[in-house]
């Protein structure tokens, strides 16, 4: 029986943020799912919108990111027609994960946020978790917009570094 390719893809996506315990970015389902050439951008693009618009996937944005989780719904929906997904393409999931998780779960590990506080100043919002813990949550007020996207953006790059020296000053 053919389905509609939308609904296959819609699949793919609920199965990949579901098969992981943490948040995936748009940009991480999107490089594996364009490298395997499954779909098209701009296809791809209209399917998760479509999963956030039926509550299906729970979206937040930090910055210019936006991390997906999966729903109750989306785990349900999934549940009733997983096996419409190929077990080929599901092999292709699985072995993606199996090479890149300890890389998604990093990226997903360290964030970095900046927004106007109340007084006018920014505050640049940072946070290091390992395994659903906060190992750092650190807020820093600047003078500026530029200084807060600095911080962040520096943090992406640094924060293994600036813990390793905050532990060993603090300890």
């Amino acid at each position: 029986m053919l389905q509609d390719p939308l609904t296959l893809y819609k699949l793919i996506v609920l199965y990949m943020v579901n098969r992981v315990d943490f948040p995936l970015t748009t940009a991480q389902i999107s490089d594996f799912i364009l490298e395997k050439e499954y779909t098209t951008f701009l296809t791809l693009q209209q399917v998760i919108s479509e999963l956030v618009d039926t509550n299906m996937l729970l979206p937040q944005t930090i910055r210019n990111r936006t991390q997906l989780s999966i729903t109750e719904e989306g785990k349900n929906t999934l549940y009733y027609f997983e096996k419409r997904i190929g077990d080929a393409i599901k092999q292709d999931i699985d072995a993606y994960f199996q090479e890149n998780e300890i890389s998604l779960r990093n990226e997903m590990s360290i964030q970095g946020d900046y927004y106007k506080s109340t007084s006018g100043e920014f505050e640049a919002h940072l946070i290091a978790r390992e395994r659903g813990i906060h190992l750092i949550d650190l807020t820093l007020s600047v003078p500026t917009e530029e200084a807060a996207a600095a911080i962040c953006d520096n943090w992406q790059k640094k924060n293994q570094e600036i813990y390793q020296y905050l532990t060993r000053e603090l300890f």
